[in-house]
């Protein structure tokens, strides 16, 4: 199996939209209370779902990976000039990632990130035994 696919909820859904576009994402189904977008990069797609109610509460992180270091101080910048607030700008952490943090609009966490192998292939992986 393939995680291809996730959806979020938007208690503003065109504010939403302009939001992720200005991200990149390209839209491709659209209704009144739905949206479906494709990541800038690869095939993933995100639905964005109406929702009046503000997020509360847990709700997932969507992790948007960056080629390299270089890409992601630039692609930071570059949105921070399109009016993209970010909680942190890139950082180095102690897992051996780089990440940048901002928030959708309907408050919805969103990193940019670089990992190199890291993601798959961390110093401290665990070992597969089959």
């Amino acid at each position: 199996m393939q995680l291809n696919q996730i959806t979020m909820p938007a208690s503003d859904i065109e504010m939403s939209l302009a939001w992720y576009l200005v991200l990149g994402f390209k839209l491709i189904v659209s209704s009144p209370d739905y949206k479906r977008l494709q990541a800038p990069a690869g095939e993933a797609t995100l639905s964005l779902s109406c929702d009046d109610a503000p997020v509360t509460g847990p709700t997932p992180k969507i992790y948007l990976e960056c080629a390299s270091v270089t890409e992601l101080d630039e692609q930071v910048t570059a949105l921070q000039a399109k009016g993209v607030q970010f909680q942190s700008l890139p950082t180095d952490q102690n897992w051996l990632w780089r990440e940048a943090w901002t928030a959708d609009p309907s408050g919805n966490p969103v990193c940019l990130y670089f990992s190199g192998g890291n993601r798959l292939h961390p110093p401290w992986q665990v070992k597969n035994n089959h």
